[in-house]
């Protein structure tokens, strides 16, 4: 999600050289997850609670506030997982 105040972009993309790996990371207000070349999984906390998301490759996910009701979500792992 854009936020101009916090000179935080809309987007953000990570490329994958590998069939492999993990990025570790805090990125609030996510609403949804795209995988390109890999499949990923990604994990998100919300109110205190952790949920993991399976994106296939060339696929997207909704996520967080991107789905109907649903809470603010911050994202904290990609893996790529082939």
């Amino acid at each position: 999600m854009e936020d101009t105040s916090a000179n935080r972009a809309g987007t953000y993309c990570f490329r994958a050289i590998g069939k492999s790996g993990r990025l570790t990371l805090e990125l609030p207000r996510v609403f949804a997850v795209e995988a390109a070349d890999h499949p990923v999984r990604a994990d998100l906390t919300a109110n205190g609670q952790t949920t993991s998301v399976n994106v296939p490759q060339g696929g997207w996910e909704s996520v967080g506030e991107g789905i109907p009701g649903g809470a603010r979500s911050v994202l904290v792992e990609l893996r790529v997982t082939g």
